[in-house]
């Protein structure tokens, strides 16, 4: 690698990368050819989702989703279901149409069905087999298939100051459970998706977005393919709600405060700290509670009474406003949303309001596998060396992220029938069909695949980690930032010496046929 000068600076390059795209935070591997020797060095994005951290990488991943929910929303045609996917990026998690689970144990424990009697009841239709919404017809002739953008939230949790989501009496503000309803805001998401689609007669998909409002209370931005009464979509958030049927773990409940229980290696569990006894097992612990028929659930949530429902048509302005509208906050984690990342201006109060949310968040149980069980006297559900209540590595625990740990992008499976994989292939696949019609010689795609073998069975290409530190880090970038450059004057090119007049390249699907875009 050729050094760069003393006089260009790391401040110089990592804006000359922000500006041109070009990820400052790239993972460096060094890749062998064992048939010929040679060596090659190659820049990898980190690929953060997180513009604090890689801007660049951050505004790829969110234009993705933009892609991603432009694709499925105004669907006419019924798409396949991709493979399941269980993560995708730093805190996405996509492909979410399954039950809202209970007590996350590995064996299903049968409880009664009987609603609650303070919760209104559900609307209940027949649910046909269909994705897609209904058309209408307007008194011209014109067919329209609407859909829908719906907005949730979760309910007060004592008064705040309008503008600054600061509490007016923070002893009076209920934290605890604000800090449990973060938690598990997802649980409550997916059980009003399965409502929806009983209320409303089809198998609704939706892409949903997760943000923080200013209280730093979550809430929820979701586009609903096809039209649906919003007399129904009132009605099931009014009648949704989930309860956490876990063994209690109030304050009153709190076993070990300032004491911690011992790993004990030989029978592979926590034991108390004086009497070496076993803490009782999270299996136990269940079962204590099937066997109360007077026991009650730990913890219930249900969203607040602001819904906002509006009509979306994919041919107006309004879609591609909503869309954006969708993406917007994807790129900050919680706690950078509505504060100075660079600290310059500094809120002391909303400081302290995140402080106070963090230190319930911090001891509060997010899974039967949490370490923080152990603070209740029960064994975690998988238990393991090392665990110590408040120090649970799930980032939902962390200040950052303020019980938003996973997932801020809810996706339905048959919302566009592609994975984020997919839809990644397709924006390449279409760059590389662009430059190769200009005669212009493309990557290829498999190049230093580890999976190329060589003549004897095996790989072909080793590749190793390459440290990045010092000026090498200046050097990587500057390089990365000249091929970039290099690789948009060959696309523009490309596009100057084609004919095709066709959608930008951000809104083609590589799977999308040539006569579809003749037409």
């Amino acid at each position: 690698m050729t050094r760069l000068p003393l006089t260009i600076t790391d401040d110089m390059v990592h804006a000359l990368a922000v500006k041109e795209g070009v990820c400052v935070r790239p993972v460096l591997r060094r890749v062998t050819d064992v048939t010929t020797g040679d060596t090659t060095v190659v820049a990898i994005r980190c690929g953060s989702t997180r513009e604090a951290k890689c801007p660049p990488c951050a505004t790829l991943a969110r234009r993705l989703r933009m892609t991603q929910c432009v694709e499925g929303w105004h669907r006419d045609d019924e798409p396949d279901a991709p493979a399941p996917v269980t993560t995708e990026g730093d805190d996405d998690v996509e492909q979410v149409d399954v039950p809202a689970a209970g007590d996350g144990a590995g064996e299903r424990r049968v409880r009664s069905t009987r609603r609650r009697m303070d919760a209104p009841d559900l609307p209940r239709v027949p649910v046909e087999a269909r994705t897609i919404g209904r058309t209408f017809t307007a008194p011209s002739g014109v067919t329209y298939r609407p859909s829908m953008f719906v907005t949730l939230t979760l309910p007060s949790y004592g008064k705040v100051i309008p503008g600054r989501g600061v509490p007016v009496d923070p002893a009076r503000y209920d934290y605890r459970r604000a800090a449990l309803d973060a938690l598990h805001f997802s649980k409550l998401v997916d059980r009003w998706v399965q409502n929806l689609r009983r209320g409303a007669g089809y198998q609704v998909q939706h892409f949903a977005a997760v943000e923080p409002q200013r209280r730093l209370a979550p809430h929820l931005h979701t586009a609903l393919r096809g039209a649906i009464p919003r007399t129904t979509i009132r009605a099931v958030t009014r009648g949704t709600y989930h309860q956490l049927w876990w063994p209690p773990f109030s304050d009153d409940d709190v076993v070990y405060d300032r004491r911690h229980p011992v790993w004990e290696p030989e029978t592979a569990l926590y034991v108390d700290p004086d009497t070496g006894l076993p803490l009782p097992s999270w299996a136990h612990a269940l079962d204590e509670l099937d066997a109360d028929r007077d026991a009650r659930p730990a913890h219930v949530m249900r969203f607040g009474t602001q819904v906002d429902i509006k009509g979306i048509d994919g041919a107006s302005p309004d879609a591609d406003r909503a869309v954006r509208y969708l993406t917007k906050y994807l790129t900050k984690a919680v706690t950078d949303t509505y504060t100075d990342p660079e600290g310059e201006h500094v809120d002391v109060a909303y400081e302290a309001h995140i402080d106070r949310l963090h230190a319930q968040l911090r001891y509060l149980p997010c899974s039967p596998d949490c370490a923080n069980w152990l603070r209740y006297g029960v064994q975690p559900q998988n238990p393991g060396p090392g665990l110590v209540a408040g120090h649970c590595p799930s980032k939902a625990h962390d200040r950052e992220h303020l019980g938003l740990g996973g997932r801020r992008v809810l996706v339905s499976r048959k919302w566009s029938g592609k994975t984020l994989t997919e839809h990644r292939a397709d924006r390449a696949t279409v760059v590389r069909q662009v430059l190769e019609a200009a005669g212009i010689a493309a990557l290829e795609a498999g190049r230093l695949s580890a999976e190329v073998l060589d003549h004897d069975g095996k790989p072909r290409f080793v590749w190793e980690d390459l440290p990045v530190g010092g000026r090498d880090w200046a050097t990587v970038v500057a390089g990365s930032v000249m091929e970039r450059r290099r690789w948009r004057e060959q696309y523009e090119e490309a596009k100057r010496a084609s004919d095709d007049e066709g959608p930008p390249v951000d809104n083609r699907s590589a799977t999308t046929t040539a006569a579809t875009h003749a037409a």
